[in-house]
């Protein structure tokens, strides 16, 4: 799995019609068919240029990209924290999402009428994530019941003393606006503490403006606001056209990559979701390889060798002796493996080595 993509925005703003184009996509994938777990989850596969190369070169009998996941909820509107609209009947299906993209429309069109009557990004992203704060709030007001409690009277009243403190300092800093992602860090009662509720605003968000086709690769003064504003809070923003999207899903691969370079695009607003997700996270990708399958492997940058191999199974990383290793940059340079192999330029880590994006590797283990 690469990783679980929530999508939150206002109804109206392309969101289902980006998440649809996502649907479809998936589904077009030769290497992994798009699989839709119930009506608002899909998954589709992470698109890598090495994966496919490894691919080419191994043949191998079965072929397993990595996937990422996306979670769409009915769209949110005003006071969805208290139970206006469907959306915040789907809030809880986000939560277990490693990373959230909000959907902001940042296109004029009089055929489709906003719910609030105007575009005006600042206003449709305040409107959304004070729904998610709400939502946090009232996930936090059920824990300080409980913490108040043992605070009182019982076992670990020190403790639960502290667990408070850290509610009502991250109560305070919620009802001022502040989403509980900048309070990590601040120690780790209050790290615990997130942790434990599973907030929606601990989560890193990114944010997707959906623009009309002709403003894809230049964006507009919509655009301009919300990078702004994105900035001020540590993000950034990924333009993405919702009908372009809806076009390019239905095409052939080869269709696809010469109706982007009509368009003068180097990816599809697809793939670079998928890729700001990665970068926003802090993942990275290794590959395993040979004549039975080709599979790509999700990490996080920092890794050891052996937390790597528990990506596959616990046991690789319980008995983990040692990895035979290959850059990428080295098995592209020659070719294939062996031919990597015999210029001497396959190498033996053990377990203090950091995997780095791109290796091949394989596992040696003993348990």
């Amino acid at each position: 799995m690469g990783f679980k993509c929530g999508i939150v925005g206002l109804p109206n703003v392309g969101k289902s019609t980006i998440f649809n184009a996502i649907t479809n996509a998936g589904a077009e994938a030769a290497n992994y068919p798009f699989c839709t777990i119930d009506p608002n989850v899909g998954m589709v596969s992470v698109p890598d240029s090495r994966f496919d190369k490894l691919v080419a070169s191994f043949k191998p009998r079965a072929v397993l990209p990595t996937v990422t996941q996306f979670v769409d909820i009915a769209g949110l509107v005003k006071g969805a924290s208290q139970g206006e609209g469907l959306g915040n009947q789907f809030l809880t299906h986000i939560r277990e999402c490693e990373a959230i993209m909000e959907v902001v429309r940042c296109f004029e069109d009089e055929n489709i009428v906003h719910v609030h009557g105007s575009v005006d990004p600042l206003r449709d992203v305040e409107i959304i994530e004070t729904e998610l704060l709400l939502k946090d709030m009232d996930s936090l007001d059920k824990r300080m019941v409980i913490e108040n409690r043992n605070a009182r009277v019982g076992v670990g009243v020190a403790s639960a003393k502290m667990r408070l403190d850290a509610c009502e300092k991250l109560k305070n800093a919620m009802s001022e606006g502040t989403p509980a992602r900048r309070l990590l860090g601040d120690s780790e009662t209050m790290d615990e503490l997130i942790s434990d509720l599973a907030l929606l605003t601990a989560k890193p968000m990114f944010y997707c403006a959906n623009v009309s086709d002709d403003e894809m690769l230049t964006g507009n003064a919509h655009v301009d606001v919300l990078r702004k504003y994105a900035e001020a809070q540590g993000s950034s923003v990924v333009i993405i056209c919702g009908k372009i999207e809806e076009e390019l899903s239905s095409m052939e691969p080869e269709e696809k990559q010469e109706f982007l370079k009509d368009l003068g695009m180097a990816e599809s607003g697809l793939d670079s979701v998928i890729r700001k997700g990665y970068s926003l996270l802090g993942l990275r990708t290794y590959f395993t390889a040979g004549e039975k399958e080709v599979r790509a492997w999700t990490f996080e940058a920092g890794w050891k060798a052996p937390a790597c191999a528990g990506v596959i199974h616990t046991d690789f990383e319980r008995g983990f002796i040692r990895a035979e290793t290959l850059s990428y940059k080295d098995f592209e340079k020659c070719g294939s493996w062996n031919a990597a192999k015999e210029a001497g330029l396959l190498r033996t880590e053990g377990k203090e080595y950091e995997v780095e994006d791109g290796d091949i590797l394989h596992f040696l283990f003993n348990v």
